[in-house]
């Protein structure tokens, strides 16, 4: 099944897994890198525009892609990047058979309610997807990542830059 198909988000959320079997675990390796104990004077966020999901694999290619050109770039203690959004949403996909007489042994969309396949994040219009804090002059770099990472995700994002005080 492509990605798109799960693009939108339809229907109420699925997301009991007291009930469910053979759930696919995440792929996010980690929700906060860089130095947490630092205060950093501005805040950059990849604000989502339009309501969808992300699959829990593009959340983890978006952080992998920012982080590299963080890392590389500024050193692991002159950064802090985050990933907001939890995958909760459990995706399902009614798995068709495509070989030769498979009528014989599939009864169509009959029943058709799916297993489980992986998880997404529901993210909602004006809601930050990624956060990054850096330092006043590392700014160009911050938003180099985060639109690296935004390539990665399905849905359209803009960066936003507070400064604090």
């Amino acid at each position: 099944m492509k990605a798109r198909n799960f693009r939108e988000i339809k229907g109420m959320p699925y997301t009991r897994r007291k009930y469910m079997r053979g759930i696919p675990g995440s792929k996010i390796v980690k929700f906060t890198m860089g130095n947490t104990s630092r205060d950093f004077p501005v805040t950059l966020e990849l604000i989502n525009l339009k309501d969808g999901q992300i699959r829990h694999n593009a959340l983890e290619s978006g952080r992998i892609a920012a982080n590299r050109v963080l890392e590389g770039n500024l050193g692991r203690e002159n950064f802090l990047l985050k990933i907001v959004p939890y995958p909760h949403q459990v995706l399902r996909e009614h798995k068709r058979i495509n070989v030769a007489q498979a009528d014989r042994f599939q009864e169509g969309m009959k029943k058709a309610y799916g297993k489980p396949v992986g998880i997404a994040a529901q993210v909602r219009r004006g809601k930050p997807i990624l956060i990054a804090k850096v330092t006043e002059n590392d700014v160009p770099t911050a938003k180099e990542a985060l639109k690296r990472a935004s390539d990665k995700f399905p849905v359209p994002c803009r960066i936003f830059v507070k400064k604090s005080n």
